[in-house]
């Protein structure tokens, strides 16, 4: 298995990147969501970077024994359907499941007049994506190779 080491130089860049593909698609979310946990210091560094206020949401499908941590939030999802621009952030988007999960979850039975337009009013961020996701990534700095089995060690994982 290929291993990648991302250190805070790699994600200065990936974060200001992000910034910049905001910037340049004139597009400026209300507020960042950081996806726990691999999301939070991203959202932290891009929220202090744009001063743009973050939130967080628990979302931990793959950690076994978690997934009851995972949260539903009908006040981000409310805040999509009334127009407010939302941008939800992780490290990695490696699969897509996560970010499927809140486009399920935030438009669940008992929901179904809340329209939200994805991908305009809310948009997905990640570090580094797999470009085979099942949920495309609106900004992104860089994607994995997928003809190996990368795995990405991040400096808050160490």
């Amino acid at each position: 298995m290929k291993s990648i080491n991302y250190d805070w130089h790699n994600i200065d860049k990936a974060i200001q990147s992000i910034a910049m593909q905001m910037y340049e698609s004139e597009w400026r979310p209300d507020y960042i969501v950081g996806i726990t946990r691999g999301g939070l210091v991203p959202a932290v560094m891009l929220s202090h970077m744009t001063n743009i206020p973050m939130h967080t949401l628990c979302v931990q499908l793959a950690a076994e024994g978690l997934e009851e941590n995972t949260e539903s939030n009908t006040m981000m999802a409310n805040d999509a359907r009334k127009g407010k621009n939302i941008l939800i952030i992780d490290d990695i988007n490696r699969g897509g499941d996560a970010l499927e999960w809140i486009m399920k979850d935030w438009s669940k039975e008992g929901h179904a007049d809340w329209i939200i337009d994805w991908h305009k009013n809310v948009r997905f961020a990640s570090l580094i994506i797999d470009p085979n996701s099942k949920v495309d990534t609106d900004y992104f700095y860089e994607e994995l190779d997928t003809d190996t089995d990368n795995w990405v060690n991040f400096p808050w994982e160490q």
